[in-house]
């Protein structure tokens, strides 16, 4: 839905036209899974779908909600009622990030919001950061705060943390506020700092496939959250604040110092894969910047290895999707995002596209799983007002 239609529509359900239309992306992470909230790399770009939201102020401590994508009337919320917990729909996104502000106090004192997205829910593209981020963006303009982006990133990772209760990391936020057009973001998760590497594939004859299983995953959903603490743990056995901590070089005797019974068994993978994976990072930013973007692809494969035997995130439809995507000939492959579902990545030469597409909807057919969707990522603007 274009930004016409989500202002028309606004003025339709709230009888006045917006005072303004802001967009969000999605992201697709290149490479640095997990490694956010360990206080490491990751590298995400924005896609061109879309959190797309018209907004208006209001001074009466209400805020109303509406969205293109769920069946429904228009929500009402006091200001003064939001609070954690108190809100499991898809509300509790945009309402923790109005909690979020005033709770940093920051004068947000009501607001009319109508939204509608093209970022698909549950592929591990960064949906709900993207509808985080919007609704920031917005307020930050019609209520003057002139907070910078990644302190906006920090207010809405604090709404998810907190208020919706995932316990995901900055990156998704980050990358949805902070990107630009035509670069991949190398983002310290430790102290925010960025640098817009160029990523270019078309330009190499190159594509960047997102291979969308339709297998549901959710952020809120208890694996989750293992990770996060099996990670936190392994960090205190080791005495450091974080993974990030752990040098690469020191690997091999950071793993022996965790012991080898079975309770230390699940924290040593844990703790080899946010080690390598930060590695991986460092990898592919050297690789991007020297120009050598094709030797990126073995190690996107070595990630998902890792993801898949370290980490044990993996599924059964994004194991297929990797497999087959190498087996025709991409030049790497991972899945992407949270685990448990969600996308797979293929880096291909532009003349491979087609074929590679065929094979991974044949096999999906073959194994008798649910279709998957296909498509290109292209490295998009992040978040911005349209009009």
């Amino acid at each position: 839905m274009g930004a016409q239609q989500v202002r028309e529509r606004f003025t339709e359900l709230y009888g006045a036209a917006p005072e303004g239309v802001w967009a969000a992306p999605g992201r697709v992470n290149l490479i640095g899974e997990h490694t956010d909230y360990n206080d490491g790399f990751v590298m995400p770009f924005a896609l061109p779908h879309q959190v797309t939201a018209a907004v208006s102020r209001r001074t009466d401590g209400v805020l109303r909600l509406h969205s293109a994508d769920v069946e429904g009337a228009v929500v009402e919320l006091a200001l003064d009622g939001l609070a954690p917990g108190t809100d499991d729909g898809w509300t509790a996104y945009p309402a923790g990030v109005v909690w979020a502000l005033r709770e940093a106090g920051h004068p947000v004192t009501g607001a009319d919001v109508h939204l509608a997205s093209t970022v698909p829910t549950g592929a591990g593209l960064s949906s709900s950061a993207a509808l985080e981020v919007v609704v920031a963006l917005a307020l930050d303009d019609l209520f003057g705060l002139d907070l910078p982006r990644w302190k906006l990133a920090r207010l809405c990772q604090r709404a998810e943390n907190v208020y919706v209760g995932a316990p995901t990391g900055i990156m998704d936020q980050t990358a949805s506020a902070c990107c630009e057009e035509g670069h991949a973001l190398f983002l310290d998760t430790r102290d925010l700092s960025q640098r817009q590497i160029p990523f270019d594939l078309a330009a190499e004859g190159l594509r960047l496939l997102v291979v969308d299983t339709r297998v549901k995953h959710a952020h809120s959903g208890g694996e989750y959250g293992k990770r996060r603490a099996g990670c936190e743990k392994g960090a205190a056995l080791l005495g450091v604040d974080a993974l990030r901590d752990v040098a690469y070089d020191g690997l091999d005797a950071a793993l022996e110092q965790l012991g080898s019974g079975e309770d230390a068994a699940e924290v040593r993978r844990l703790v080899r894969h946010i080690v390598t994976e930060n590695r991986r990072v460092e990898r592919v930013v050297e690789l991007l910047t020297s120009g050598d973007v094709r030797a990126i692809g073995p190690v996107l494969t070595e990630g998902h290895a890792s993801l898949r035997d370290d980490f044990r995130i993996s599924c059964p439809e994004l194991d297929l999707a990797v497999d087959t995507a190498l087996a025709v000939g991409a030049l790497g492959a991972r899945m992407t995002g949270g685990g448990f579902g969600g996308s797979a990545i293929a880096l291909a030469e532009a003349s491979a596209v087609d074929t590679l597409t065929k094979a991974v909807e044949e096999a999906f057919a073959a194994a008798g799983h649910t279709a998957p969707r296909v498509f290109e990522a292209v490295p998009s603007p992040g978040a911005r007002r349209l009009r």
